[in-house]
């Protein structure tokens, strides 16, 4: 048993919400209050002074892709001002590695390089020897050079698969952009990390989450992942609570083995079954209900209607399987909620448990369909973050409309139950930029201006960080262990320099976790 005393504590707990003094017993709190536990609990405790330091519950990223993200470390970061820093990065890497080998980056963003797609010539320019794949930013579309398209067997006789498109040149050459399923031609080619490798990448990734101030994460890539987590959790590696959502492609064999949601071990749980109703907003294949403006034929790419989505939530809740839709255009928010509310009608009717279903981004939806989250019980899952880095971008392709775009504020007070992330490594993992966001839609260099963008969408401090605590936990249905320092929870907490109620906003960007601690055991100190 250990005492954590002389801290200003946030607990989460409705019944004591702040106090001064933790008791810990093995994995879980004890007890939360004052100077009074100290004597209560006599000597047999260790006692560690926290220097008046301030104690949170550990944060939760909602939304993660942890194996991207730790992958991610090793590729060339592209995420730069211009098109011409990202190729010399490229260049740079080209001169490092022996021709013939790939060359893999992450994170450019055509709509930062004046709103032009780059070219596969650009990349042959910079690394004729190599294949070159560079992931964008949304993780929605890719830029690959010619002979990383050779190698893919993508030339002028190529047909666009289903939900995807290969961007080409007045010629009808693939010019090297690949947008949503077309990604997949190139992606299926790939030399594949194995678990082992994969489990190692995440195991070395682990420490800058804790930094962070993580301690769990809802993670939402495939097989390969789940399979490296399995390997980290059964050999005590898995420093972390990550509820693993199931893709959609692997639901009949989810439903044969009876899997449900909240099965698995304290570490590591089953999650929801994820569909992909539409794309993103960076390459303007979110699915709309009018066009983007300047774009009178694109309305974004449609994977699935409503009716297809709930056949799917029907099978999945029939095993006990919550559902969840990446959802960011106003169309595909329509159709996901159109089948979520038939969900409904359906758990009603055949007497079945009324699941934890949600949203995955809600980035802009219909001032019609605006109410409909909280009415139905869904939990909006959302990114502060996205916002601050899309903000631009919203404004010029969805106009008016983005008055009801990453509308926080709208949810809440509607009644739904937020969780936020990160997306990473479309954004940072840091939840402290994920505050900043928040609570002021500004970003870092203060654009655009003191109120911020559509300053009626931001949220209290309070409000801001329930959704990495106590809202992560309710879309995990974990509300009960996670999410709060209160007796029976789990002693998952961090420790912070400065306090995130009472510091000016802007000192949340440099903010980060001194000390943090997982299950009563810390992780990472300072």
């Amino acid at each position: 048993m250990k005492i954590l005393y002389n801290a200003q504590i946030y607990s989460f707990d409705r019944s004591r919400p702040q106090s001064s003094v933790l008791v810990i017993d093995r994995d879980r709190v004890a007890a939360v209050g004052g100077a009074e536990l100290l004597d209560a609990f006599g000597e047999r405790t260790s006692r560690e002074d926290i220097g008046g330091r301030v104690i949170l519950p550990g944060l939760t990223d909602a939304h993660m892709h942890l194996m991207q993200y730790a992958l991610s470390l090793q590729k060339v970061d592209v995420e730069t001002p211009t098109r011409a820093e990202a190729l010399e990065r490229v260049a740079k890497k080209a001169a490092e590695t022996p021709p013939g080998q790939w060359i893999f980056g992450h994170g450019w963003q055509h709509n930062d390089w004046g709103g032009e797609f780059p070219f596969a010539s650009d990349l042959d320019a910079v690394a004729p020897a190599h294949p070159v794949y560079l992931t964008a930013k949304s993780l929605h579309a890719s830029w690959a050079n010619t002979m990383a398209l050779k190698l893919a067997g993508i030339g002028q006789d190529s047909q666009d698969p289903i939900n995807g498109r290969i961007s080409r040149d007045e010629g009808g050459l693939p010019d090297g952009i690949l947008l949503e399923a077309a990604m997949e031609l190139i992606e299926k080619i790939l030399p594949k990390p194995s678990a082992a490798e994969v489990a190692n990448a995440i195991r070395d990734a682990l420490p800058n989450l804790w930094k962070f101030g993580l301690t769990g994460v809802h993670d939402f890539d495939y097989r390969t992942a789940f399979m490296a987590l399995q390997l980290l959790d059964i050999s005590g590696q898995l420093n972390f609570r990550v509820t693993k959502s199931i893709p959609l492609e692997l639901l009949p064999h989810a439903q044969a083995l009876g899997l449900r949601t909240g099965f698995g071990s304290a570490h590591l749980k089953i999650g929801s079954v994820k569909v992909f109703m539409d794309g993103a907003l960076g390459p303007h294949t979110a699915a709309m209900l009018q066009p983007y403006l300047n774009e009178p034929e694109n309305k974004g790419i449609l994977n699935i209607d409503g009716e297809q989505f709930f056949e799917y939530g029907r099978l999945a809740a029939e095993s006990g399987l919550s559902m969840t839709a990446h959802a960011i255009g106003d169309r595909a928010l329509h159709e996901v909620l159109n089948g979520l509310e038939q969900l409904r009608n359906y758990e009603r009717e055949q007497g079945l448990p009324r699941l934890r279903h949600r949203i995955e981004h809600v980035q802009i939806i219909h001032p019609d369909d605006a109410l409909r989250l909280g009415k139905l019980g869904i939990v909006a899952s959302m990114q502060p973050i996205h916002a601050i880095s899309d903000m631009l971008t919203a404004d010029k392709y969805w106009g008016e409309r983005v008055d009801l775009a990453y509308s926080w504020r709208t949810q809440l007070d509607a009644g739904a139950s937020l969780a936020f992330g990160s997306d990473a490594p479309v954004e940072t993992p840091n939840p402290f930029w994920g505050l900043h966001a928040a609570v002021t839609r500004r970003r870092a260099d203060g654009y655009p201006g003191p109120q911020g963008w559509h300053p009626e969408q931001r949220l209290s401090m309070r409000e801001a960080l329930e959704g990495y605590t106590i809202g992560a936990a309710y879309a995990a249905g974990l509300e009960d262990s996670l999410g709060r320092l209160s007796p029976g929870h789990y002693a998952d907490l961090i420790v912070l320099e400065k306090d995130p109620f009472t510091c000016p906003p802007d000192d949340l960007l440099q903010i980060h976790s001194s000390a943090t601690m997982l299950g009563g055991e810390w992780l990472w100190q300072e």
